[in-house]
């Protein structure tokens, strides 16, 4: 792995050009299948006009990967699925936007499960990601090809989206750092709708002062997007003190129930460190916690049902050879395009959404929504932050679970809370078992991103997690 002010300094004794291409030639050479596009001829043309007129903003020059389901102009963007191959948008992201004006260069669009509907990547019509630790494993979903991007050493920094632990999970499995900012922080215009109410942009790094520096470059106000919160802009690289003292910390042992032995005696280890560095630390209850998982896919599956009816070839997108009468085409086209956790996603959406249904799931998930919101303002009112292992296991075999949706389902129990209640949360390093990296994830308060990166970077600093 590179950080951010080592690719700087590489391309001062080198070159902007020299640089990227070095990544080029080693992404070329790769066995992670991390990326769906590559931007080559394009970002070696803006790394030659860097080389030859000076960069410019936090990002000058830095070379950056952006999952595939955040739409870039000019550039395919898929969401890993057959249905959207070959589309190319025509517009930017915001965040995209940001990226540019501090002078970031694209390298390309990174693998992911398809439209963000996974925990491994193994769904994705480009075939799986590999986890650069094991290439028999996989990296964590559903942005797994940014995380294994930035632990392969392919990229310093890397975008991705979190609607139920998608940035966090690829985090842990993979060794790297990724946040997932309050709900409303980032815009998410331009990012392709999964689960509105509940998906954010987030970064990931090889520490925590690049994803901070990520952080301060894609935060702030959109108005195109109607969540965006209107908020005094921070600079997040200036919370990264080495100070946790009288810090109060919060242990809900909810969300250590299930988890392997080695993952939690490494957050333990983690809670214990934090503690001889000045920190205070107590159990506190969330009880809600086990509705969690439920509401959790009652509401994305709704959601999807509904945000993915926009995909019927006829504008964009995948288009048979022949139409015939709208229903059959429609029908044909998606049956054609949609893989199966897609198809079956949207299925249990439809029907959750169904007349006769909707007060006896959805209605009730969204209840159950705000009661596990109201945990966490409780938890909140007594402690700082709260601590807890970000997966309950390091990451497991490629095609280990994948024909049991459960299973995979239950590796998210515990990050969708924090998607449910909107709060901010990072997975940091914390340790390995057998070889595979682990994560701890830190939870703050609304908008606390510069409390929890101020804690993660304590830690990262002492701890030793290589």
């Amino acid at each position: 792995m590179m950080s951010v002010s080592e690719i700087k300094r590489r391309m001062e004794e080198e070159s902007a050009e020299e640089t990227i291409q070095s990544l080029f030639d080693k992404i070329e050479r790769s066995k992670l299948n991390a990326f769906i596009t590559l931007t080559k001829e394009q970002a070696l043309e803006e790394a030659r006009k860097a080389d030859k007129n000076g960069t410019r903003g936090l990002l000058g020059a830095v070379p950056i990967a952006i999952k595939d389901n955040i739409s870039t102009k000019g550039i395919q963007t898929t969401c890993a699925s057959k249905i959207l191959k070959g589309y190319v948008p025509p517009y930017d992201a915001h965040v995209i936007e940001r990226l540019k004006a501090e002078g970031a260069i694209i390298i390309g669009k990174t693998n992911m499960d398809e439209f963000a509907m996974g925990s491994s990547t193994e769904t994705s019509f480009f075939g799986p990601t590999r986890n650069p630790h094991d290439l028999s494993r996989v990296p964590g979903g559903s942005s797994g090809g940014s995380a294994a991007a930035v632990a392969g050493g392919e990229v310093p920094i890397a975008l991705g989206s979190d609607t139920g632990g998608s940035v966090r999970c690829p985090a842990s499995f993979c060794g790297v750092v990724g946040l997932k900012p309050t709900y409303g922080m980032v815009s998410r215009y331009g990012l392709i709708s999964y689960a509105n109410s509940l998906e954010q942009i987030g970064p990931f790094g090889c520490s925590v002062e690049d994803v901070a520096l990520l952080l301060d470059v894609i935060a702030g106000h959109d108005p195109r997007d109607s969540t965006s919160h209107v908020m005094k802009k921070n600079r997040y690289v200036d919370e990264l003190k080495d100070d946790v003292s009288g810090l109060k910390i919060g242990v809900p042992e909810e969300y250590f129930e299930g988890v392997d032995k080695d993952v939690d005696n490494a957050v333990r280890d983690g809670i214990t460190l934090l503690e001889e560095l000045g920190a205070s630390c107590s159990e506190v209850a969330l009880p809600h916690t086990k509705y969690a998982l439920a509401s959790y896919y009652i509401i994305a599956m709704s959601e999807a049902s509904s945000n993915l009816a926009r995909f019927d070839g006829v504008r964009y997108g995948l288009r048979l050879e022949k139409d015939k009468d709208w229903h059959t085409t429609f029908s044909e086209i998606r049956a054609e395009g949609f893989g199966e956790e897609v198809k079956r996603r949207i299925l249990l959406g439809t029907y959750a959404l169904s007349a006769g249904y909707y007060g006896r799931y959805y209605l009730k998930a969204l209840k159950v929504r705000t009661l596990i919101k109201q945990d966490f303002e409780n938890a909140f009112k007594k402690v700082d932050v709260l601590i807890t292992p970000t997966m309950p296991c390091a990451a497991f075999k490629i095609g280990e679970k994948i024909d049991d949706p459960l299973s995979l389902y239950l590796a998210d129990v515990n990050t969708v809370p924090m998607n449910l209640a909107g709060v901010p949360s990072i997975s940091v390093p914390c340790g390995f078992a057998n070889g595979l990296p682990m994560g701890m994830q830190i939870i703050g308060g609304h908008f606390d991103e510069g409390l929890i990166l101020r804690v993660a970077h304590t830690f990262e600093k002492h701890a030793g997690v290589a």
